[in-house]
């Protein structure tokens, strides 16, 4: 049996993507919604986290960018493709969050119940979000949790404003029944401060971190 790298042993995109082949192993998926300031992502993709590409998916909807690293590998993918989130600095998601002032990561998680575990430097969103889940019969915490995603490098603090929020979802919020509801409940949040900010409004919440 061929061995197969340690996906923490990569120290970034450039190590996975000489282990692995784009294609094959792992696909990247984007689609640009040029008046949206708003990017929902999912990383950790197709075989990696199960469910959480569906569940980027349902959240842009038409209105939102969107980037999907999907894995495409029989088995192993999380083994194999994992890159952590502070690692994470494949070009095309970096180009496309540059760009917007709101980032959404989608992964997976293994704790228990139908748990969402919000982290991220954008502390106000998140709060928000937690609420609007929490509106929907969804336990949200938005702290105290192993998932607070503060590093600066974390994929979802590298968007234009610098702080973007982590969305950790357990395994019974990623079954389809749930996608619809957690979707719904995160785009109310999402489509006002689209509208704000193409009204040139909300300027505090816009501003970048110093």
């Amino acid at each position: 049996m061929t061995d197969i790298p340690d996906a923490r042993l990569y120290s970034g995109y450039s190590d996975l993507a000489m282990a692995q082949v784009r294609g094959r192993d792992f696909d990247i998926t984007i689609q640009r919604r040029a008046r949206s300031p708003v990017a929902v992502i999912a990383p950790h993709g197709g075989g990696i986290e199960d469910g959480t590409s569906e569940i980027a998916r349902a959240i842009a909807g038409d209105d939102f960018n969107l980037y999907l690293f999907e894995g495409l590998r029989p088995s192993r993918n999380y083994a194999a493709l994992h890159l952590t989130s502070h690692r994470f600095d494949e070009p095309e998601c970096l180009e496309l969050i540059a760009g917007c002032h709101y980032v959404i990561a989608v992964h997976g998680c293994d704790d228990h119940g139908r748990r969402a575990l919000l982290g991220g430097l954008d502390v106000e969103l998140r709060a928000e979000l937690a609420g609007a889940l929490g509106g929907v019969r969804i336990t949200a915490d938005s702290e105290g949790h192993r998932f607070p995603a503060v590093h600066p490098t974390n994929i979802c603090n590298r968007g234009a404003r610098g702080r973007g929020v982590q969305l950790e979802l357990t395994h019974p919020l990623r079954r389809p029944s749930e996608i619809l509801n957690l979707a719904t409940a995160v785009r109310t949040v999402l489509l006002p401060r689209c509208v704000r900010h193409r009204a040139g409004r909300g300027a505090r919440a816009d501003s970048p971190v110093t």
